[in-house]
C-alpha cells in the first residue's frame, strides 16, 4: 500500500534520538477502511477505494447509501482511490493504519495550500511595484504588460493579478520523525501544504523509494 488519508492537526517541536530539537507537523493518519475491491479483470487495474472519518448516513445521498451497504462498511466522509503495491491483497472492510508507514524513512504529502484570494503582482508575484512618493499613482501596479502596436495583445503567462493559493501541491521526500501507532499520528520534519485540519494523502516518497530500488 503506497498511501493514506490525512488531517493535519498542526505543528510541534520533539528532541530526536540525539537530543537536537526538531521542527515538525503533526498528521493524524487514518485509519483508512477499504470500500471497495478493484482488480484488473473487471477494472483493468488493482487498486481500492479507502474511506476516511466516519459520517452520518443522513447526510449521504442515496446512491452513496447503496453504495457503502452493497460492500458492508459503515458510511465515511471521504472517499479516494489508490494504487496496490504489487501481490498486495485487500477486500472492502479491512482497516488501514498508520503502521504502513513504520520503518519508512521519507514520505510525500499532497495537499491543497491556503486559499488568499485575490491579490495583486507584489503579493503574488513579488514584483517590487512603482515608487513610494506622492503622487506617483503606481505604487504597487503591474506597469507595463506589453500591449501596444506590437504585439497588440498579452502573452501567455504573463505575471498577473489573480488568484492566490488553493492549489493542489505536493511536497517531497519529508523525513519521517516518528510514527506513534497507538494515535495513529505520523511525525514529519518539515511543513505540509494546507491550514490546520486540512484533508492530505500521506505516500511513500516515490523517488525515494525508486533510488533504493535501483540501488538494490
Amino acid at each position: 500500500m503506497q498511501g493514506l488519508l490525512a488531517r493535519k492537526i498542526g505543528q510541534t517541536e520533539i528532541f530526536d534520538d540525539q537530543g537536537v530539537q526538531v521542527h515538525v507537523t503533526v498528521l493524524q493518519v487514518g485509519p483508512c477502511v477499504v470500500v471497495q475491491r478493484k482488480n484488473a479483470a473487471r477494472d483493468g487495474y488493482e487498486a481500492v477505494q479507502l474511506g476516511f472519518e466516519e459520517q452520518k448516513e443522513s447526510r449521504l445521498t442515496k446512491p452513496e447509501q447503496g453504495h457503502f451497504k452493497k460492500q458492508g462498511v459503515s458510511p465515511r466522509r471521504v472517499l479516494r482511490e489508490f494504487r496496490l503495491d504489487p501481490g498486495e491483497d485487500l477486500k472492502a472492510g479491512d482497516s488501514l493504519t498508520v503502521s504502513i508507514f513504520d520503518g519508512v524513512s521519507h514520505v510525500d504529502v499532497i495537499g491543497l495550500t491556503k486559499g488568499k484570494g485575490f491579490q495583486g503582482v507584489v503579493r503574488r508575484h513579488g514584483m517590487m511595484g512603482g515608487g513610494a512618493a506622492h503622487g506617483s499613482m503606481m505604487h504597487r501596479r503591474i506597469g507595463a504588460i506589453g500591449n501596444r502596436t506590437w504585439p497588440a495583445r498579452v502573452f501567455k503567462n504573463k505575471r498577473m493579478p489573480g488568484h492566490m493559493g488553493n492549489v493542489r501541491m505536493t511536497v517531497q521526500n519529508l523525513k519521517v520523525a516518528q510514527v506513534r501507532l497507538e494515535d495513529n499520528v505520523l511525525l514529519v520534519r518539515g511543513a505540509v501544504p494546507g491550514p490546520v485540519g486540512a484533508l492530505l494523502v500521506v505516500r511513500k516518497a516515490l523517488k525515494k523509494t525508486a533510488k533504493a530500488a535501483t540501488k538494490s
